[in-house]
């Protein structure tokens, strides 16, 4: 063993062969003379986002944020992984992770981000076909999407609908573009994320193997031994 070798030390102190607590921020650990940096721990929340609820850190207006439904949390200052409107619900993921969430929120990942969407009217095959092969809008043709008609009733429908971009209102404007305007949107999924039964406000962290699968969806090469560096606790809201 490195402590047994008497390679490692503690602010220039041999440790005890059966090992030492340290302080990751206040001592200083060597293995043959070179500093041991300590492992950065990160944290990856899952937010259910209300509609009215915005995606800011503060709103001059004192409207409510996403960041105040985690407050009392004992968390270090997190952003937003993308963005959702005012308007639309669902699941956002909040991090401190920075290189993991531009990845995610770059479109050049192609990570996959699911929504319900209501909408007017019953949508056509040839709308549904539109949207699978991608809609011009103002600034360029989209994508190819996923798209499913779940149901449709009373003049209204609803519409699974995956895309890999994050254009500005994109999904809206897609719906929209086909001659079906959104009543309401609900981002149902992030990467393998889902927001399965978290009740609107809640928030809950993600488990290990969410992280893990958000990592491989992005590209992120884990280091040796990242599964171990984050703090990640499965109990939530």
């Amino acid at each position: 063993m490195l402590i047994a070798s008497g390679a490692v030390r503690v602010n220039g102190r041999v440790p005890p062969a059966s090992g030492l607590l340290i302080e990751p921020d206040a001592d200083r650990v060597t293995v043959d003379g070179e500093p041991v940096e300590p492992l950065k721990l990160h944290h990856y929340l899952a937010v259910h986002k209300p509609v009215g609820v915005l995606v800011t850190a503060r709103d001059p207006q004192g409207r409510p944020t996403v960041f105040d439904l985690i407050q009392g949390a004992s968390l270090p200052r997190l952003f937003a992984v993308g963005r959702l409107d005012g308007a639309t619900s669902g699941l956002l993921l909040l991090t401190d992770d920075g290189e993991l969430a531009n990845r995610l929120a770059h479109p050049r990942h192609k990570v996959a981000k699911e929504y319900l969407a209501v909408v007017r009217g019953e949508p056509a095959e040839r709308d549904l076909r539109k949207l699978r092969e991608g809609v011009l809008l103002d600034e360029g043709r989209t994508l190819p999407a996923e798209v499913e008609l779940v149901r449709s009733a009373r003049g209204l429908s609803t519409i699974r609908l995956v895309i890999r971009e994050g254009r500005n209102r994109q999904v809206r404007r897609m719906l929209e573009a086909v001659g079906h305007p959104v009543r309401e949107l609900t981002r149902t999924a992030f990467g393998p994320v889902r927001l399965g039964r978290l009740r609107p406000a809640g928030w809950r962290r993600l488990s290990l193997a969410e992280v893990s699968a958000l990592r491989e969806a992005a590209g992120v090469v884990p280091a040796s031994g990242a599964a171990g560096t984050s703090q990640l606790v499965e109990a939530g809201r």
